[in-house]
């Protein structure tokens, strides 16, 4: 189950083993600087996947962009030549 830790930044320096057992058990530590959050400690593995969760996203976002301007009417279409002929080669 996933717990949310919350250290002061001293324990970064201070406690750092201890936070570091915390992230390997894929728990989360909020790190807070006078009392306000200021950054989440979360191990490599779950880092990995919300990088790859938030590329997904934006290329879904990038596809949708596209299908909708391909289907709007007024989207000029280029012939293959036509495009190869747009570059000075």
């Amino acid at each position: 189950m996933l717990n949310v830790h919350v250290r002061p930044v001293r324990d970064l320096r201070n406690n750092y083993p201890e936070l570091a057992e915390i992230i390997k058990n894929n728990d989360q530590v909020i790190i807070t600087n006078n009392g306000r959050g200021e950054a989440v400690l979360i191990n490599i593995d779950e880092y990995a996947a919300f990088e790859e969760y938030t590329h997904k996203r934006y290329v879904a976002a990038k596809l949708a962009e596209a299908e909708a301007e391909a289907t709007d009417p007024d989207t000029k279409r280029l012939s293959h030549e036509e495009f190869w002929h747009t570059f000075d080669l």
